[in-house]
C-alpha cells in the first residue's frame, strides 16, 4: 500500500483530481475499483473520487501498477512569444493567489475543435512565481470580453468555486442592445434549455428548462434605436445574458446567433459582439474581497463614443445603495445626460413647428387669437372713463 498526507495547495479539491496532480498515470477506471473495493482510505475511513479533501488528511491507496506510473502526462503545445505577450497584456490584477484577466474579444476561454489558441493554453505564461500552474475557475464565451478570474492555487480553485455555485460571487456586465426597454430597470425570469437540434451549441426559452433570472438597468439610450444597459446574471445559464435579451426583443448589438439580422446597427457602429464583462466582486480565500473593473475593448468604447454615450454614468449601478452614495462625478454625469436629453426633445418640438406657428404661453397653449366683429368700427373710448355696463330690458315673466 502507498499512502500521502494532504498539502495545504490541495485544501478542497476532490480525491481525484488530487491524483491527477500527484499520480498523473493512474486512469480513472482503477481509481473507481479502488473505491468500490475500499482500498482508498482518508484517516483511516472509506473515500470516494467525488469527496473533498482536507489539509493533513491521511490518503491511503494501492501501489499503482509500474506501467501505470512510467505512463508520461499529456503535454501541449510550446508558448510563443506572441502568446506570452498577449496573456501578459490582459493581466489586470494579481496576487498570492489570483489573477484576473481582461479577456479579448474573439479569444477562447477553453480548447476545442479547430480552436487552437485559448486562454487555457496560455496559463504557463501566467505562473510567475506559483507553486502550480494557474487554473481557470469560470468562463466567458468566446466574443465576450472583460473581467476572468484564474485562480494560482489549488485551494483558491476550490475556494473560488464555491464561491461561484452558492452565487457570492456578483458579475456585472456592460452591453449595447439594439432598441429601448419600455420598463427602464427590472428582472428577466425566463427557464432556458438546450436548443434541439442544435448540437447543444445554442439555448432557447423553455417552459421545462433551467430557472434562469437576469436583472438589468438601462444605463443611456441613444433615441429609439439603441441603448446602453447593465446586466447582471442571478444564475449561470449558458448564452443566459444573450438569450434573454432577444428573448425580449432587444438583442445584444453583434449577437447575430440570437438576434439574427436584427442585431446589427446601421454606420460606424461595429459588427463584432457589444457583451462585457465590466466588474467582478468575490470574496477572497485569504481575507478581504477583490473588486475589479475592466476596461471595455476598442470596437465597444467606439460605439459608445459614437451613439454619444457618457461611460461615467455606468458608474451607478443597479445595486449602487450596497457601497453608499455615487461619486459626485457621476451624479454631475447623470445631471448633464439628463439635461441633454431634455434639449434634444425641445429640439425636436421646434423643428416640428412651422414657419407661421402661433406663440405660445407658459404652459405650451396657443394663445386665442381676437376676431373683429363684422360692421362699423367701434368708436374710440374716452380716456379717463370707465365703460358702463349694458343694461339689458327686462323679460316678461312665463305665464303660469
Amino acid at each position: 500500500m502507498d499512502g500521502a498526507t494532504i498539502a495545504e495547495e490541495d485544501d478542497g479539491i476532490r480525491l481525484d483530481r488530487w491524483f491527477k496532480r500527484h499520480r498523473e498515470g493512474t486512469p480513472h477506471a482503477l481509481l473507481a475499483r479502488w473505491a468500490r473495493s475500499g482500498q482508498l482510505t482518508l484517516d483511516g475511513k472509506k473515500a470516494d473520487v467525488s469527496d473533498r479533501i482536507a489539509t493533513g488528511q491521511k490518503l491511503v491507496m494501492p501501489t499503482p501498477p509500474v506501467e501505470t506510473e512510467a505512463r508520461p502526462a499529456r503535454k501541449g503545445r510550446p508558448l510563443t512569444d506572441a502568446d506570452i505577450e498577449l496573456a501578459t497584456s490582459m493581466l489586470i490584477h494579481r496576487d498570492a493567489s489570483a489573477l484576473v484577466l481582461n479577456k479579448a474579444p474573439g479569444l477562447a476561454t477553453q480548447g476545442g475543435t479547430k480552436t487552437e489558441q485559448h486562454v487555457d493554453g496560455l496559463l504557463d505564461a501566467l505562473k510567475f512565481d506559483g507553486p502550480v500552474r494557474p487554473k481557470l475557475v469560470h468562463r466567458l464565451d468566446k466574443d465576450t470580453s472583460g473581467a476572468l478570474l484564474i485562480a494560482r492555487t489549488p485551494r483558491a480553485a476550490a475556494y473560488f468555486a464555491k464561491s461561484f455555485s452558492n452565487r457570492s460571487a456578483k458579475k456585472t456586465y456592460w452591453a449595447l442592445i439594439v432598441g429601448v426597454p419600455d420598463i427602464q430597470q427590472g428582472e428577466i425570469d425566463l427557464p432556458l434549455a438546450k436548443q434541439p437540434g442544435s448540437g447543444g451549441e445554442k439555448m432557447h426559452v423553455d417552459d421545462k428548462g433551467l430557472p434562469s433570472k437576469t436583472r438589468y438597468r438601462v444605463i443611456e439610450r441613444a433615441g429609439n434605436s439603441a441603448a446602453w444597459v447593465e446586466l447582471q446574471p442571478l444564475t449561470g445559464r449558458t448564452h443566459q445574458l444573450r438569450v434573454h435579451m432577444a428573448a425580449i426583443g432587444h438583442p445584444i448589438v453583434g449577437d447575430g446567433k440570437y438576434g439574427g439580422k436584427g442585431a446589427f446597427l446601421t454606420g460606424t457602429i461595429s459588427r463584432k459582439m457589444h457583451l462585457h464583462s465590466r466588474r467582478l466582486r468575490i470574496d477572497h480565500p485569504d481575507g478581504g474581497a477583490i473588486d475589479i473593473s475592466a476596461e471595455v475593448p476598442e470596437h465597444f468604447a467606439a460605439s459608445l463614443d459614437a451613439l454619444g454615450f457618457d461611460t461615467l454614468l455606468g458608474d451607478i449601478g443597479i445595486d449602487a445603495q450596497e457601497k453608499g452614495p455615487p461619486p459626485k462625478s457621476a451624479l454631475k454625469a447623470q445631471a448633464k445626460a439628463h439635461s441633454k436629453q431634455i434639449r434634444k426633445a425641445r429640439r425636436g418640438e421646434r423643428r416640428g413647428r412651422t414657419a407661421d406657428s402661433k406663440p405660445t404661453d407658459f404652459v405650451g397653449k396657443p394663445k386665442p387669437k381676437t376676431k373683429a366683429k363684422p360692421g362699423k368700427p367701434s368708436a374710440p373710448k374716452p380716456a379717463g372713463k370707465k365703460p358702463t355696463a349694458k343694461k339689458h330690458p327686462a323679460r316678461p315673466a312665463k305665464p303660469r
